[in-house]
């Protein structure tokens, strides 16, 4: 065996390899039809089980989490019923809540809510619990009375 052939397979087994971390990190992300697949399967478990059962699951259980993908649930009025990355953000008025650009991110969601009832929102940044970086983020929604349900996807 020559050099030549040498180096083109080793070249050969790090391409494949390069080009399989790339789509196993594409795995480790929900997609949009996951996520509104979650926020309608959540609301479906607030109709079937009451709210305080469901923000509990929502919070605390596995069902309404998957890699970077997790249901929460706030008031018309900003304040948070359920978190399911971040368990001490429930009961807080996090209305006021921006971005790190600045961009209020609550009010825009209360407007789709009351508006259209569901829906996704303009992208925004937020801490993704799966690479705790910053990034781009939207957000599907649906309403449930004077609440509403969401799950966000992160777009880096």
């Amino acid at each position: 065996m020559n050099i030549y052939s040498l180096l083109k397979g080793v070249l050969a087994a790090f391409t494949m390899s390069f080009a399989l971390t790339g789509v196993a990190s594409a795995a480790d992300q929900g997609t949009a039809a996951e996520a509104e697949a979650m926020v309608k399967k959540a609301v479906a478990y607030i109709k079937a089980n009451g709210a305080e059962k469901a923000y509990e699951e929502f919070t605390n259980g596995k069902t309404f989490k998957d890699r970077d993908l997790y249901i929460f649930a706030y008031d018309m009025t900003g304040k948070n019923l359920a978190h399911g990355a971040n368990p001490k953000l429930v009961g807080k008025d996090l209305s006021g809540l921006k971005d790190p650009t600045g961009k209020v991110l609550l009010p825009p969601l209360i407007e789709l809510a009351k508006t259209k009832g569901k829906g996704w929102s303009e992208p925004f940044k937020f801490r993704n619990p799966v690479t705790e970086k910053m990034e781009d983020k939207v957000i599907y929604l649906e309403r449930v009375g004077d609440t509403f349900v969401g799950c966000g996807i992160y777009k880096n």
